[in-house]
Order: C-alpha cells, then sequence, then structure tokens
C-alpha cells in the first residue's frame, strides 16, 4: 500500500530484488572516479527521489554509484528551509554513512531575505561543509523596460553575493527556458555577474534550457558563460505541440547534451556534471514500484551520461 516516504527497510527489500534481476550488481561504479584528478564528478539531482526517509535515498544514491548529489533545500524538498538549522545537519551525516555528500544546494533563494530564510539557509550549509547552491529565479514584467528590472536586480543581488563571498559559498544561477525568465538568454544575467568573482557567482548551465532558447546558436552562450560555469545540468527534451518543450530520457531528444559534454571535457571543467531525472511522472516516491521505476531511469539516463562524456557522443 502506498505511504507518504519509502523507508530504509523497504529500499533494502527492493534494492535486493533488484540486485537479483542485474539492475544493481551490474551497474559499474564511479564512486572512486568521481573524486580522481582525471573524472568527472558526477552527481545526481535527487529531485525525483523526494519521499524517501534519508537513509533509504542515501543508500539508493551511493548504489548507482554517485559520491555527490544536488539537494533540494526548499518548499517541498528533503529538508525546508524555516527547519534547516535542525534537520540539515542530520540529513548530511545520513547522507555521509552511505559515502554520499552535497555538492549543491538547491535553495529557493534569490535576494537575502528573512521569507527566503536566506542567513540561515547558507550558514547552516557553510558550516556542514556545502560549497555551493542554486539559487532561485528571476522572472521579469514583460509590460515593463527590461533594461531597469535588470539594473534592479543587479542592486538586490550584491547583498546575497557578499553574504555568499563571506561565508564560502558559489552562488549558481540556472538558465531556463520561457518568455519572461531572466537569464534564459544567458547575456542578461551574465553582465550582472561581471561585478562579481567567478568563484562567488556562476551558472549552473543547464543545456536542455540552452538548447530549446538557442537552437543551433546554443554554443555562443556557453561559449560567453564558459568561465562561469560552476556546475554542468544534463537533461534532454522533445519538442511537443506549439514548440512546447517536453522532458524525456537522457539521449532520446533533440537536446544538445553530447556537444556540450564535448565541449566541456575538453576545456578541463572540473565542477560538478549533475544528471536531472525530470522526465518521470511521479513526483515523489511512494511505494518500491516507484522507487524501481526511478532506479531504471537513473541506470539508463546515467550511462547516456557517462557515453557522452567519454564519447562526446
Amino acid at each position: 500500500m502506498p505511504h507518504s516516504r519509502l523507508s530504509r527497510r523497504s529500499f533494502l527489500r527492493h534494492t535486493a530484488a533488484l540486485g537479483a534481476a542485474g539492475l544493481v550488481g551490474g551497474l559499474p561504479s564511479l564512486r572512486g572516479e568521481a573524486d580522481a584528478k582525471s573524472g568527472p564528478d558526477f552527481c545526481l539531482f535527487t529531485k525525483h527521489l523526494l519521499g524517501m526517509e534519508p537513509a533509504a535515498l542515501a543508500e539508493h544514491v551511493a548504489s548507482l554509484g554517485f559520491a555527490g548529489i544536488e539537494a533540494p533545500v526548499r518548499a517541498g524538498g528533503h529538508v525546508l528551509p524555516e527547519r534547516v538549522e535542525d534537520d540539515l545537519p542530520g540529513f548530511v551525516e545520513t547522507l555521509k554513512k552511505s559515502g554520499v555528500e552535497i555538492r549543491i544546494l538547491t535553495s529557493g533563494i534569490n535576494a537575502v531575505s528573512p521569507a527566503q530564510h536566506t542567513e540561515k539557509v547558507l550558514r547552516a550549509a557553510s558550516r556542514l561543509g556545502i560549497k555551493r547552491f542554486r539559487m532561485n529565479w528571476w522572472r521579469y514584467d514583460l509590460k515593463k523596460p527590461l533594461p531597469p528590472q535588470l539594473e534592479e536586480m543587479g542592486a538586490r543581488v550584491k547583498d546575497l553575493i557578499a553574504l555568499s563571498r563571506e561565508l564560502g559559498l558559489q552562488a549558481l544561477y540556472q538558465n531556463h527556458n520561457g518568455p519572461d525568465y531572466v537569464g534564459a538568454t544567458i547575456w542578461d544575467v551574465e553582465s550582472l555577474m561581471r561585478a562579481h568573482r567567478p568563484e562567488d557567482w556562476g551558472f549552473a548551465y543547464d543545456i536542455m534550457h540552452a538548447t530549446v532558447v538557442g537552437g543551433t546558436s546554443w554554443p555562443t552562450p556557453y561559449h560567453l558563460a564558459r568561465p562561469r560555469i560552476g556546475a554542468a545540468l544534463f537533461k534532454d527534451f522533445q519538442w511537443g505541440e506549439g514548440l512546447s518543450p517536453k522532458t524525456c530520457p537522457l539521449g532520446a531528444g533533440v537536446g544538445a547534451g553530447p556537444e556540450f559534454a564535448k565541449l566541456l571535457k575538453g576545456s578541463g571543467f572540473r565542477g560538478p556534471v549533475v544528471l536531472h531525472v525530470e522526465h518521470l511522472k511521479a513526483e515523489r516516491i511512494t511505494n518500491a514500484e516507484e522507487a524501481r521505476t526511478a532506479r531504471e531511469a537513473t541506470v539508463a539516463d546515467f550511462a547516456t551520461l557517462k557515453r557522452w562524456w567519454e564519447y562526446g557522443g
């Protein structure tokens, strides 16, 4: 019967069954390679694993071969912002028992704001040795002139970047697609970033969104952003009705993932290479069958990502 959180015991029973079916034992581990100087730091965005108890989540991630994750710490996430001081240390400790670390904390933060629990979240992250956080995005009001809005965002973000620098954190801004997303074209946010050091503020560069926005011209904004890419996000898409992008398994779509991997690898990129498994229908894991589906999807996408990274296609 479905329940709200998949427990460690249920996960272990489920993993044993998957191992017998060859879904776990046959997966090459990259845990050692992730920390090697010559290997990429492959990480997993765990948004599709929300609903798992922390111990089950940690073992699930570790058994897939990931040593690092991008972890949602925001409304509906693994840890709620208002509970971060109480709950994040235990979550981090549970992950470490399975050899997993938070490489990126995904937040709802885009300003220094009590409503966003900015100082509470970022200070907790810094104390626990987390080095990067992904910001929340901004949107334009398309009924008003854009340049003044961008200037106002630049002024507002200064306090956030100053706080991040004080705490030894790198803020990362993710590019999205859509008519009113700030940063969809890269140029606007990159112009704001020039006032700050790359180690203080950079991009979580999403190749799916970059391909949707840029089409065949996506390499141009990539080369503009490359000195500030702090994390590389991989997911894929197909075109739906009305040119609406729909996420799909990695390699089954029209995104520029292989070319992106080739460029990154050739440039000597050393940051997190993050797999986003966002094409699953279930928004939270509530039972063993959903955990099985998540595992199979991740195994397949991870194999594609490793192939792209190794061979550039």
